[in-house]
């Protein structure tokens, strides 16, 4: 395992484990601002998957233009 390689895992896997961690409270996040507004509850679990995606998008792009 090359150095780039090395360093894009460890890249996902801190991603992955900062998402996963967020996942894990995401039920009491969302319980919490809902007590406040079910619009905002759901405008947070919407931010969570859109985040989730973006960051990999966002991240293959610049792998792109490095290439």
């Amino acid at each position: 395992m090359d150095r780039k390689n090395r360093n894009a895992l460890i890249a996902a896997a801190c991603i992955m484990l900062g998402f996963g961690l967020f996942a894990f409270y995401l039920p009491n996040i969302m319980l919490a601002v809902g007590e406040v507004s079910t619009v905002a509850a759901a405008a947070v679990g919407v931010f969570f998957v859109a985040a989730f995606f973006l960051i990999f998008w966002l991240r293959s792009r610049s792998q792109n233009k490095t290439r």
